[in-house]
């Protein structure tokens, strides 16, 4: 049984900031991963180094690892290339998440071709698919991915206004699939939640309903401008 399978069944917490945000900083997402872990939570997702290395030293919950980094060729922005994964992978993460869909990588490179790298560096690191589309969780399994997530359901192109959480999808992937499928995406109470997990999920990540402070305000200022 690998570190991570003390996650079934429940929550994952996904404690980012990025630079433009008031939150911002990595004492800032220890913090969260402290208040997440004595709430309850069973895993933590994170992005950058920094953060996660903090993390780690705060709390001794799993730890999905990304890093988010923008390059002028392509679309694909979590964990792109070999670069972002050999750091997380040097790092020591639980489970490594990067970008399962279809979309053109950095430099031309192929998703299995980025799977292979990562799997000649470190056979057995475990990798997380954030995938879109039912077709896109498929392929991550056949090429090895040891989970597969919803994760950008609604954020590519070809699923943009599709609604979240995908639950319909969550349930055809959990039933379909022999891996692990992560629900994430959308989730923004407690009733969602259980409604992934209801539907099969092996458990379930949720970010700005519990860390992202701005966008909680805004959800409440838009139902009185309403």
């Amino acid at each position: 049984m690998n570190a991570f399978e003390q996650v079934k069944g429940g929550l994952i917490v996904s404690c980012q900031a990025l630079a433009d945000e008031p939150m911002f900083g990595s004492e800032v997402m220890a913090k969260f991963a402290l208040a997440a872990k004595q709430g309850g939570a069973k895993g933590i997702r994170a992005n950058t180094i920094p953060d996660i290395r903090a993390i780690k030293k705060t709390v001794d919950l799993p730890v999905i690892g990304i890093i988010k980094k923008d390059y002028p060729d392509s679309e694909v922005y979590i964990t792109p290339t070999f670069e972002e994964a050999k750091a997380l992978i040097d790092e020591g993460v639980d489970v490594i998440a990067l970008d399962g869909t279809c979309r053109s990588r950095p430099a031309g490179e192929t998703l299995e071709g980025l799977v292979e790298k990562i799997r000649a560096y470190r056979k057995d690191v475990l990798l997380m698919a954030d995938t879109s589309t039912y077709e896109e969780a498929v392929y991550a399994e056949k090429l090895g991915f040891d989970f597969a997530g919803t994760t950008l359901v609604s954020y590519t192109p070809y699923t943009k206004g599709e609604p979240i959480p995908a639950l319909p999808l969550i349930r055809r992937l959990a039933q379909d699939l022999s891996i692990p499928v992560i629900a994430e995406g959308g989730i923004s109470t407690p009733e969602e939640l259980r409604a992934a997990l209801d539907a099969r999920a092996f458990a379930a990540v949720v970010g700005g309903a519990i860390t992202r402070p701005k966008q909680i305000t805004e959800r409440f200022v838009d139902a009185l401008e309403k």
